[in-house]
């Protein structure tokens, strides 16, 4: 006891060291998108000591392609996401409840895609959207990225432990086998598919390979390919650069604070709870 009461502080004083040192950088992004260049550039002061908009102006209302990337970013990512829950739910719930032949083939068949590096499915991918005509088009991006084979093993997982009771007493009030799911399995997995949602929407948020491959038009870019744009005609003007990362930033910010709670139990929740 006298070991554990010695522990508790130091591992509570390296978690907090350690929380410091990754939030250090970030505000001081933060506070670098509120000050002119001269102070960025000219000293190393943490706090500004002239604070001002003119940066976040000067992104919104001179660049003409910033607010589209944006619109771009935020149209893929929400498509994306819920064909993400619904058919990696939809796949992960036939794998565990659905009794068809090749059953555990395909479930195999899910593991082995997760061992496959997405590096490698990149050219394949192209060919297939040229083949197809949706390079540089919103389909191109959505659809290749609409399933993930680790949200189907994750919600098969989920399913797995979910209470055969709940579907037999649907079954016996004569709901089909998609009434059962809709209307009494996914509302009772909301905790798992609000941490699906959240990985989901910050991997499609933040991927860069994918559009940097398929969008060729300077007006389809998303928000990563367009900031790595940006960054290179500015890159002296750190002021623009630091308030254009804080745009790409906060949105997913915003998402993880406010549904921390539903992401930390959407991790430990099982469907037998």
């Amino acid at each position: 006891m006298k070991t554990r009461k010695w522990n508790q502080p130091i591992v509570y004083i390296l978690l907090i060291g350690y929380s410091v040192i990754t939030v250090i950088p970030f505000l001081w992004a933060l506070f670098a998108s509120f000050k002119p260049l001269n102070e960025i550039v000219g000293s190393f002061s943490f706090f500004p000591e002239t604070w001002t908009l003119d940066n976040y102006r000067y992104i919104l209302e001179t660049q003409p392609l910033f607010l589209r990337w944006l619109g771009n970013s935020v149209l893929i990512a929400v498509v994306g996401t819920m064909l993400n829950l619904l058919f990696n739910s939809m796949a992960g719930y036939a794998l565990a409840r659905i009794n068809f032949r090749g059953r555990k083939s395909m479930f195999l068949l899910v593991l082995a895609v997760l061992m496959i590096p997405a590096q490698v499915t990149m050219i394949p991918n192209y060919l297939i959207l040229n083949s197809l005509g949706w390079l540089n088009t919103y389909q191109g991006m959505i659809v290749p990225a609409m399933i993930n084979a680790t949200f189907i093993f994750m919600m098969r997982q989920f399913f797995v432990n979910f209470p055969r009771e709940v579907e037999e007493a649907a079954a016996v009030d004569g709901l089909s086998r998609f009434g059962t799911f809709f209307r009494i399995v996914l509302p009772m997995a909301k905790p798992a598919l609000f941490a699906q949602a959240i990985f989901v929407f910050m991997g499609i948020w933040n991927d860069f390979m994918r559009p940097l491959i398929v969008m060729t038009d300077a007006s389809m870019y998303t928000l990563p390919v367009g900031l790595n744009a940006f960054q290179t005609e500015n890159v002296s003007f750190w002021n623009y650069v630091m308030s254009a990362s804080m745009i790409f930033t906060i949105p997913v910010l915003l998402l993880y604070a406010f549904f921390n709670r539903l992401f930390i139990d959407g991790l430990s929740f099982r469907g037998d709870k």
